[in-house]
């Protein structure tokens, strides 16, 4: 008997060849659409790919819900001068627990994407494991962070040992045309973070306030602490012969701080609310590998405990604008150096957690 997957299909190439992929691996594949608050329409095309599979489809109207657990969240961390991740949110409290109720309502074995990521069942440990796809360009295990077991466990990601081009090449085979790629917030019109945040929060959290260095003098006004974040150059509107960057942002003063390049380098954070993965938690001290943003190289780290789910982080190098609100992740690191290919990339493949930078 066939095993059901049910399959989210954004409209776009890469969930169409997952889709494609397990119709070919012999799975029953059935699309789902999430509707959700995006700028983007895609439930047409991710219907007409549907249809040119000879799948069935449905599409989930989540936009409330949408609205209230990520778009909310995201206004409401930039008021208070944090920096959100979006992704990473919708990923655990959206997507993949809607695909996770309707494949149980439809019977179904698994659910599928089109993330570049893998999953796979460790014996020894008991547990699944979030592992880097093979193309490391397109990884995306660092927003798939904050996925739990009962999660792992009945995900498929077909795309995981495919490189972005592989997936183009087996596009075009199937006559998909290349959609303009999303934003990188798929809710922000044209990608405008300011004028969004102006119409989502409430004036009275968008106070003018002092714009100081770090011997408190002052330099100049900012028009709310929504539109800056950690590294910032730009919107300041202070000019001193030199670069000046945000570098601390005080909520409760309504106070942004400013200063070198060199003073946004930090070499330690704090994590909250680390999901762990592949081992239950930490007993002490571990050499990791630590991404603190999406974009971010990989670099040499010490994660140590501080409570159950709340790490300190000490970085062997410092890292550049360390920011409050972004999501930090820990991979494995390989005991030995291995000589790397051109697919696979150096450094640890698997994801031994991730958590909130307070």
């Amino acid at each position: 008997m066939k095993k059901k997957v049910l399959v989210g299909m954004s409209g776009g190439v890469d969930s169409s060849v997952a889709a494609l992929l397990l119709k070919e691996r012999g799975y029953e594949v059935v699309g789902v659409h999430l509707n959700l608050a995006c700028a983007l329409n895609a439930e047409e095309p991710a219907r007409s790919m549907a249809s040119k599979l000879d799948i069935p489809f449905y599409s989930l109207n989540l936009k409330k819900e949408f609205e209230k657990k990520v778009i909310n969240y995201f206004t409401r961390e930039y008021s208070k001068g944090r920096t959100p991740n979006p992704c990473v949110v919708c990923n655990r409290k959206i997507k993949f627990k809607a695909l996770l109720k309707k494949a149980k309502e439809l019977k179904a074995d698994y659910i599928a994407t089109g993330h570049y990521a893998k999953v796979t069942y460790d014996k020894k440990r008991k547990r699944y494991l979030l592992k880097k796809g093979r193309d490391r360009k397109k990884d995306q295990s660092y927003v798939l962070c904050i996925l739990n077991q009962k999660q792992l466990k009945h995900t498929l990601f077909p795309l995981a040992n495919f490189t972005k081009e592989e997936v183009r090449k087996k596009a075009r085979e199937l006559g998909i045309h290349n959609r303009p790629s999303s934003q990188e917030i798929c809710f922000v019109p044209d990608a405008d973070y300011r004028r969004f945040l102006g119409t989502q929060i409430t004036a009275d959290r968008l106070k003018e306030g002092l714009i100081v260095d770090r011997e408190g003098k002052v330099l100049g006004k900012h028009k709310g602490i929504a539109f800056y974040t950690i590294g910032q150059r730009r919107w300041l509107g202070v000019a001193l012969g030199k670069p000046l960057y945000v570098v601390a942002i005080d909520n409760s003063k309504n106070v942004i701080v400013v200063g070198s390049e060199k003073e946004i380098l930090r070499d330690e954070l704090i994590a909250r609310d680390v999901n762990w993965i592949a081992i239950d938690g930490l007993k002490g001290s571990r050499r990791v590998k630590a991404k603190i943003r999406y974009q971010h190289k990989e670099a040499e780290a010490t994660v140590t405990p501080l409570s159950k789910n709340r790490v300190r982080v000490k970085f062997e190098k410092p890292q550049r604008a360390i920011t409050p609100g972004q999501a930090v992740v820990f991979y494995d690191k390989p005991a030995r150096r291995i000589r790397p290919s051109k697919a696979v990339g150096a450094g640890g493949d698997i994801v031994l957690g991730g958590g909130w930078i307070v």
